[in-house]
């Protein structure tokens, strides 16, 4: 049986990514990531959660939108967090400081696809 995230976020593929998706945002010390790539803190890279990671076969060099407390920034997919829950993201500090102080270790973001 499908669960309702994987669901989700093949509709979103469907319609072009028209739904947002809501979560934890951290911060982690990149390195070799799940597409292949190694990656720096200064970097603008985002890991996603084992469901919208494998939901979607081409999640790696997507972008995406992330959004908090009136500040928006972009990351590219390259890495699947393991530690994430559903909908919650894992970027470098480079991105996590666009948003928010490094102090906050955790915030609530809106992110989705960029299309």
């Amino acid at each position: 049986m499908m669960s309702v995230t994987k669901i989700v976020a093949a509709l979103s593929m469907t319609v072009g990514y028209a739904l947002a998706f809501n979560g934890d945002l951290t911060y982690y010390e990149p390195g070799l990531g799940s597409c292949g790539g190694e990656n720096t803190s200064s970097d603008h890279i985002v890991a996603l959660a084992p469901a919208q990671f494998t939901a979607d076969p081409n999640a790696c060099g997507k972008n995406i939108q992330i959004t908090y407390n009136g500040k928006t920034t972009t990351a590219q997919v390259v890495d699947k967090c393991m530690g994430c829950s559903d909908d919650s993201i894992d970027v470098s500090s480079a991105v996590f400081s666009e948003l928010a102080d490094l102090s906050a270790g955790r915030v609530q973001v809106e992110w989705d696809y960029t299309s």
